[in-house]
């Protein structure tokens, strides 16, 4: 089992077998199976434990681009935060709140991943019920701070993956393990 953000920031899960192949893509069905309790005792991992895991997190990163597109999940902070502003953006078009401002802060969303502090603050934003304008004024801010996306260059890139816990399962042996 695998646990990793992405680099869109996105949480994924993987589960394979030990020859590599995917046991389930549902969330619950690979919680549910790594669950154990604290007594549980630990065992030797497989020789090719780490083959495993990395050949998952390429398999989930090769999804992630064709499934999330460039904007990543549907539920992700980028992508709520892309399509309001695209929303709040054409129904502001040519007043004077089409702002430059505006239109660099919704192209540098769709163009790069969210910092996660950024991403933390909008998706708590976003939880309240704000209003377009106030999400388009909070995320323009961000980026005249530089705190909203990571651009290429940037010195503390976080835009790899990062594997969270990688996990080797084995079925139980009837002892409530």
């Amino acid at each position: 089992m695998v646990y990793l953000k992405n680099a869109s920031g996105t949480d994924s899960l993987a589960w394979v077998d030990a020859k590599g192949q995917r046991v389930t893509d549902s969330p619950f069905k690979i919680l549910k199976a790594a669950e154990c309790l604290p007594t549980t005792v630990a065992v030797t991992r497989l020789p090719n434990h780490h083959e495993l895991v990395e050949g998952a997190v390429k398999e989930l990163a090769a999804e992630e681009k064709v499934v999330g597109g460039g904007l990543g999940s549907a539920t992700g902070a980028r992508y709520r935060t892309y399509e309001r502003l695209k929303r709040y953006a054409l129904e502001v078009k040519g007043t004077l709140f089409d702002t430059l401002p505006l239109q660099r802060t919704l192209e540098d969303v769709y163009k790069y991943p969210l910092r996660s502090v950024a991403a933390d603050i909008l998706n708590r934003h976003m939880k309240t019920d704000c209003t377009d304008q106030t999400l388009a004024e909070l995320a323009t801010g961000l980026r005249e701070t530089g705190r909203l996306s990571i651009v290429e260059g940037d010195e503390d890139q976080e835009t790899v993956a990062q594997i969270i816990c990688s996990l080797g399962l084995v079925e139980s042996q009837g002892n409530g393990n």
